[in-house]
């Protein structure tokens, strides 16, 4: 068992369900970054993810693409990404995961990018347009570091497919609620039980789910059916309207 899973499992014992929050790294700034991960902390969530800004990040929605275009109008780059993500996990105790595209790691060096991430104290990333089938050189780095390649199951994802992609999976895997992109409106419906089963049937490792949730009542929906619920545009859309204070807020209102 990784020491993502297992952080994982001591916190299913305390909770029914875990919260996995999202916020764009330099958006709007370094410092404010850092301020929104400690206020994140301090409310409560369980783990988080960390994106490294992208100028086409195709698996996202348009709160979350405008947060990489203006963080990357900033000048931010990959290194102040990966420091900040280095003081966050000096300085609080959930695990931290990068997620970006592969288009990031790829130009860094792979394995350059891998042992920049195993020596900060990151626990792995999620690259959701890197194919598991076109992967296998990330994941044979990644496993040699002790980190987790935290992968992605789809409505629309084959069971036979979903088994080859647990099987390369490490930490949980991330199952997105619904196709197209973050940010838009999912239905918490008896489909999404259906294929919440699916993936349950695929996979040994933890489940977490993303894409579209909003409030506590569609985190009180998920459980049961997964582990973790993640929360993503709706963090970054009320620090935009109303501040900081009010994620945390948001937040701490979820459990």
């Amino acid at each position: 068992m990784t020491r993502l899973e297992d952080h994982i499992q001591r916190r299913l014992r305390q909770k029914e369900i875990l919260l996995m929050t999202h916020t764009v790294l330099g958006h709007p700034t370094l410092e404010d970054s850092f301020r929104i991960i400690e206020t994140m902390v301090d409310a409560g969530v369980d783990l988080m993810e960390l994106q490294i800004p992208f100028s086409e990040p195709m698996a996202d929605g348009p709160v979350i693409v405008r947060a990489n275009q203006e963080a990357l109008k900033r000048g931010i780059t990959v290194q102040e990404c990966l420091n900040l993500a280095s003081q966050a996990a000096r300085s609080f105790p959930i695990p931290f995961l990068i997620m970006t595209y592969y288009n990031i790691p790829f130009c860094y060096g792979v394995d350059h990018f891998i042992s920049d991430m195993a020596e900060k104290g990151l626990y792995g990333a999620i690259i959701p347009d890197l194919p598991v089938e076109e992967g296998n050189g990330y994941l044979k780095a990644m496993e040699q570091k002790g980190l987790c390649p935290v992968l992605m199951f789809a409505p629309t994802t084959s069971d036979e497919r979903m088994r080859r992609i647990g099987a390369s999976a490490r930490g949980f895997v991330y199952c997105v609620a619904r196709k197209g992109v973050t940010g838009a409106d999912t239905v918490f419906s008896h489909d999404l039980t259906s294929y919440l089963g699916r993936c349950r049937n695929a996979s040994r490792l933890p489940l977490a789910v993303g894409f579209g949730i909003k409030d506590r009542e569609d985190v009180g929906f998920l459980k049961g059916k997964a582990d973790i619920a993640v929360i993503g545009t709706q963090t970054i859309r009320l620090r935009e309207e109303k501040g900081i204070e009010a994620v945390g807020r948001f937040i701490g209102a979820l459990q």
